[in-house]
C-alpha cells in the first residue's frame, strides 16, 4: 500500500517558453545539477520540467552519502567534483548553505579480502591526494567508541566524506543556474521526434497540458519514471524500480559528530543525523515496483520488516546501542536501478538529441555534480570530458535494453552484490546465454569458462576437470527460489575470489606458453563484424579511421577512431576488399569501394553508435551493415600455426604470398572462410572468419591438424596476458576516449605524414607541436605479487599517475603493469623524464620498485608477427618442455 499525495499546485509555476536549446525533465539531484551545468558552460535557454515539485520523485527521501573513494578512477573523479560543487562552489555563488556535513567516512572490514579492497582505494586515493588511513580494531574504538570491535579487521577512514541535504542542495543549484526556467507543476505528456531527409530520427518538441516547446534536445533525468518518458520518444531505457528503504533512529547519546559508517559484510551503512542514525542496505530479496504510479510526489512505500530487519541485525552488531534505541521513522521509497548497477547517460541510439541522466542506483546525489558537468559536455559538445562508457546507453547492446528477463534478473544481482567486494574477475551469474555463437555447445565440453560481455558468452580459460557450464539464475535462493546445487562454475569463480594469483594461474600459464612455444586456438567468436559500403565509403573511411585505410584491396590496418577532442573512441581492423559482387556473409555487394570492419565484441554497439553518428553528421551516403552473428571467428596463433593450418586452407601462407596485415578469400576444409594474417598475442598467426554454419567443421578441422602439433584451446584470460606482454592496448583499460594515440604510444596508426583529413587531426596536431603532457608507460616489478590497475606510480616519491592495467607476463616471468603518468610540475613527459626518474608502484600501501620501459620489454623489433622466431626455437623448446 502507498501513501499518495496528490501533484502539487494547478498550473506551471511559470509561462512555458515557445523555444529553448534544451529541455531537462526531471528536477530531482541529476535534473538540477544538468541545468547548473549548462548554464555554467553558457547554454542560457535551458528549461527545467517538473511534473510537481524539486526533488518529489526519489531525492527527496535520499541519505545523501558522500565518498570520496571507489574502485574506479573516473567515479573518484566524478564524486571529487560533486564534493567540490556542493562543499564549496554553490555557497560561494549563491551565499545559500547546501547543507554539506563533512563528518567523515568509515569502511569496515571483517575479514582480510576486505580490508586489502580498501587498501586497493587507499593507494588510489593517493594519487588523487585523498586522505585515508587503515586504522586497527583498537584505533577504530578511539575514532567511535559506541562501535562494536570484537569482530573487525581493520577499518578504513576517510576524514573528508561527508553527507549532503538534498534539498538544501537542489534548490540553491537551481537558485546558481539563476532559476533559468525551472518550472514546476509541469508534467510532460509527449516528446515530438521528426525523421530527416537521411532517415534519421530527432528530438522535435516537449509536449506538456500547458503547451508545446520547440527544443533539438531533451535531456531525461527523470528518475524512476525515465522509461515512461524514453517510451514518448521510442527510447529503450533499461532500469528497473525497487523499494529502497532506511530508518532513523530516536536520539542515541555520544553518537555526535561521529563518521558514516558503510559495513559492506554486514550489507549496512550508518548515517550520521545530528543525534541520531539513519540505517539503510542492500538486502538479496528486494521488493520490485512493477506498475510505477505517475501520481506519486513525496510519497512512500509502507516498509516491510520482514525484508528490513536483516539491516536492523546488522546494525545492532556494529553499534550495540541500537538495540535499546527506538525507530523514530522509516523510509521507505522508490529507487531505480540498472542491470551493472552503474546509471544509463549519454545520446539514445534510436534517437538524436534524446540524452539520459537517470539509472542512478541510489547514488544520484553523490554522483549528481560529476555525472551534471560530463552530461551538459556531452549535450554542447557532442562528448563528454571523462571516459564515461561505463556510464553510457552504448555499453549495453540493443538486443538487451527491451529485453524485460535481462533488465530485471541483472537488476536484481547488481542490487544484492552492491556491497560484495570488487574482485577484477568476477563475472555475473544472471541472464546468461544470452548471445552464444557455434563453438559454445563444444568448448562447454571441453572445460571452458565463459566470460559474459555485452550478452555474448566468450571463453575466459579451461578448467583441466570437466565442464563447468553456466545454469539459469537462481536469484540467490530469493523469493522462495531454490538455489543451484552443486554449481561448479559458480564455485570456480569463487575460487577467483582473491587479491592473489587464483588456483588456476597455471593453467593460464599453460594456455599462453603454448601459443609462445607451439599453437593454440582463441574463439574471438564474439567480435563485432561490420561492413562500410556504398558511394561515399571511401571518404567516410578516410575521415573516421586515424590510420590510411585505403591500401590496395587484400590488406588489413589496424586503426584507431577518435572524437573531435583527439581522444580513442574505439580500436578495430579495416579491411579493404576487392569490389564485385555480393557473398555474404564474407563479401557484401560493392561497386566502388568496400570495408570490413572487425571490433572487440564487447564494444560493438559503441562502435556502431560512433560510425552513424559520424556519418549522420558529416551527411555522407554509406550503408554500414551489421552480420556480427552471421559470421564465426576463431584466430590461430603461434610459431607452429603455419604448419598446421598449410594443412586445411587451399592458399600459400609463405611470408611472400600471405605478409602480415592482408587477408584472402580461400577455402578450409572445403569451406569458404576469410582469413587474415593478424595476431592480438604478439605470434605468428591467423584469424579465420567463417560463416555459421561453416564453423564447427572448420575447427574440427583445424584441432585434427593441429592434434599432432599439441594445439589446445584458450580463452581471454591469455589473450589478456599475452597482449600486455606484447604491449598492445585494451581499449577502455589502457586506450580510452579520453586518451589519445599519442599518449597512447599509438602515433603509428595516425596518417599525420599523409594530407588526408580525419576526425581529431586537428587535435593531434596541436598536442604535437606542444609536447606532450602525460603519455603511457610500461612498467615491471621483480616480485610476484598480483596487480590489476589502479595501483598508484610514484616517481622519485611523488604520485604522477596510476596503472591502468596490469597483468603477468608468463614469457618474461614478471608482472607487468600499463599506465599514464604527468609530470607534477605541468611540463612536457618525454623519454628523458621517464629515464631519469627512480619509479615505484604502490599496491594496497606496500611500495614496490618498478623498471620503467619505453617499448614492450617482450619481442619490441616485432620479429615474431612477421614470423621470424630464433634458429632451433621449436628443438630448443622440445628439449625444454621434456
Amino acid at each position: 500500500m502507498a501513501h499518495i499525495v496528490e501533484e502539487g499546485g494547478s498550473g506551471p509555476t511559470k509561462p512555458l517558453p515557445k523555444s529553448a536549446e534544451a529541455v531537462v525533465i526531471g528536477g530531482g539531484s541529476l535534473g538540477c545539477q544538468t541545468v547548473y551545468h549548462l548554464a555554467k558552460m553558457g547554454m542560457t535557454n535551458v528549461v527545467l520540467l517538473e511534473r510537481d515539485r524539486l526533488t518529489a520523485g526519489t531525492t527527496w527521501h535520499t541519505a545523501g552519502l558522500l565518498w570520496q573513494l571507489r574502485p574506479s578512477d573516473v567515479e573518484v573523479e566524478l564524486l571529487a567534483h560533486t564534493r567540490q560543487v556542493i562543499s564549496h562552489d554553490l555557497e560561494q555563488e549563491t551565499g545559500l548553505e547546501t547543507g554539506w556535513i563533512q563528518n567523515g567516512g568509515l569502511f569496515i572490514a571483517s575479514n582480510k579480502q576486505r580490508l586489502d579492497e580498501y587498501k586497493r582505494l587507499m593507494s588510489l586515493g593517493k594519487v588523487y591526494g585523498i586522505e585515508s588511513h587503515v586504522l586497527s580494531p583498537a584505533e577504530t574504538k578511539d575514532l567511535y567508541p559506541l562501535m562494536n570491535v570484537d569482530d573487525l579487521y581493520g577499518t578504513l577512514y576517510v576524514p573528508k566524506d561527508g553527507t549532503m541535504d538534498p534539498a538544501g542542495t537542489c534548490t540553491t543549484l537551481s537558485r546558481a543556474a539563476t532559476a533559468r526556467g525551472v518550472i514546476e507543476n509541469c508534467p510532460v505528456t509527449g516528446i515530438q521526434v521528426s525523421t530527416d531527409d537521411m532517415g534519421v530520427k530527432r528530438v522535435k518538441a516537449v509536449e506538456t497540458f500547458h503547451g508545446t516547446i520547440q527544443t533539438p534536445v531533451v535531456v531525461n533525468c527523470a528518475g524512476v519514471w525515465a522509461a515512461k518518458l524514453g517510451e514518448m520518444a521510442g527510447v529503450k531505457v533499461p532500469l528497473v524500480a525497487m523499494h529502497h528503504a532506511y530508518v532513523v533512529t530516536e536520539r542515541i547519546e555520544g553518537i555526535q559528530n561521529m563518521p558514516n559508517v558503510r559495513d559492506h559484510d554486514a550489507s549496512v551503512y550508518l548515517r550520521l543525523q545530528g543525534d541520531a542514525l539513519s540505517v539503510g542496505g542492500y538486502e538479496q530479496n528486494p521488493v520490485f515496483w512493477d506498475k510505477v504510479s505517475d501520481k506519486f510526489a513525496f510519497s512512500l512505500f509502507d516498509l516491510d520488516w520482514d525484508v528490513f530487519m536483516q539491516h536492523i541485525e546488522g546494525a545492532i552488531n556494529r553499534v550495540p546501542a541500537l538495540e535499546q534505541t527506538g525507530i523514530k521513522s522509516t523510509v521507505c521509497g522508490p529507487e531505480s536501478f540498472t542491470a551493472d548497477h552503474k546509471p544509463l547517460m549519454g545520446e539514445a541510439p534510436e534517437v538524436r538529441g534524446f540524452f539520459l541522466g537517470c539509472g542512478f542506483n541510489s547514488a544520484g546525489m553523490m554522483l549528481g555534480g560529476g555525472c551534471g558537468r560530463e552530461l551538459a559536455h556531452w549535450i554542447i559538445h557532442g562528448r563528454p570530458e571523462k571516459d564515461m562508457y561505463g556510464y553510457d546507453i552504448r555499453r549495453f547492446h540493443h538486443s538487451l535494453t527491451d529485453n524485460n528477463k535481462w533488465i530485471r534478473e541483472r537488476s536484481h544481482e547488481s542490487y544484492a552484490k552492491n556491497y560484495s567486494v570488487v574482485f577484477p574477475f568476477d563475472e555475473p551469474l544472471a541472464s546468461r546465454n544470452m548471445r552464444t555463437d557455434p563453438f559454445h555447445k563444444v568448448l562447454t565440453e571441453q572445460g571452458c569458462v565463459f566470460q559474459e560481455r555485452h550478452g555474448w558468452e566468450r571463453p575466459g580459460w579451461f578448467n583441466q576437470d570437466g565442464a563447468a557450464p553456466v545454469l539459469d539464475y537462481d536469484w540467490y535462493g530469493a523469493y522462495d527460489i531454490s538455489k543451484n546445487q552443486n554449481y561448479k562454475y559458480n564455485e570456480l569463480l569463487g575460487k577467483e575470489y582473491t587479491f592473489d594469483y587464483p588456483p588456476h594461474h597455471h593453467v593460464i600459464k599453460n594456455e599462453c606458453l603454448t601459443c609462445r612455444h607451439g599453437v593454440s586456438v582463441f574463439n574471438m567468436s564474439y567480435f563485432g563484424k561490420f561492413y562500410l559500403t556504398g558511394p561515399d565509403a571511401k571518404k567516410a573511411a578516410d575521415w573516421l579511421f586515424s590510420a590510411d585505410v585505403n591500401k590496395i584491396p587484400g590488406s588489413t590496418v589496424y586503426t584507431c577512431m577518435l572524437n573531435k577532442r583527439g581522444g580513442s573512441e574505439a580500436d578495430l581492423t579495416v579491411s579493404r576488399l576487392e569490389a564485385g559482387a555480393a557473398n555474404l556473409p564474407l563479401a557484401p555487394e560493392a561497386n566502388g569501394d568496400a570495408y570490413y570492419l572487425a571490433i572487440g565484441g564487447g564494444v560493438a554497439e559503441h562502435n556502431w553508435n560512433h560510425i552513424k553518428t559520424v556519418l549522420q553528421d558529416e551527411g555522407l551516403n554509406c550503408q554500414l551493415t551489421d552480420y556480427s552473428e552471421d559470421m564465426g571467428m576463431i584466430s590461430i596463433q603461434g610459431p607452429k600455426s603455419r604448419e598446421v593450418l598449410q594443412e586445411i586452407l587451399d592458399t600459400d601462407l609463405s611470408n611472400e604470398a600471405f605478409p602480415f596485415s592482408t587477408h584472402k578469400v580461400c577455402n578450409a576444409a572445403g569451406h569458404k572462410v576469410r582469413a587474415m594474417r593478424l595476431s592480438f598475442v604478439g605470434e605468428l598467426g591467423w584469424e579465420l572468419h567463417i560463416p555459421k554454419d561453416s564453423c564447427l567443421p572448420v575447427y574440427q578441422a583445424v584441432m585434427a591438424a593441429g592434434a599432432k602439433h599439441s594445439i589446445i584451446n584458450a580463452g581471454y584470460r591469455a589473450i589478456d596476458s599475452l597482449s600486455i606482454e606484447k604491449g598492445y592496448r585494451h581499449w577502455h583499460a589502457d586506450l580510452r576516449p579520453d586518451d589519445t594515440p599519442l599518449e597512447a604510444g599509438l602515433a603509428f596508426t595516425c596518417k599525420m605524414k599523409s594530407t588526408i583529413p580525419f576526425l581529431g587531426r586537428a587535435s593531434l596536431e596541436k598536442q604535437k607541436a606542444e609536447g606532450l603532457r602525460r603519455r603511457i608507460v610500461c612498467f615491471t616489478i621483480d616480485e610476484k605479487v598480483p596487480m590489476f590497475g589502479l595501483e598508484a606510480i610514484f616517481r622519485n616519491g611523488v604520485p604522477v599517475g596510476h596503472l591502468r592495467r596490469s597483468d603477468y607476463g608468463f614469457f618474461i616471468d614478471k608482472q607487468i603493469g600499463y599506465g599514464y603518468i604527468r609530470n607534477p610540475d605541468g611540463g612536457v613527459v618525454n623519454a628523458d623524464f621517464i629515464k631519469s626518474g627512480k619509479f615505484t608502484l604502490e599496491r594496497m600501501g606496500v611500495v614496490y620498485e618498478a623498471k620503467p620501459h619505453l617499448k614492450s620489454p617482450f619481442d619490441p623489433s616485432n620479429n615474431r608477427v612477421k614470423g621470424i622466431y630464433p634458429d632451433n626455437y621449436h628443438n630448443v623448446y622440445k628439449a625444454n618442455a621434456q
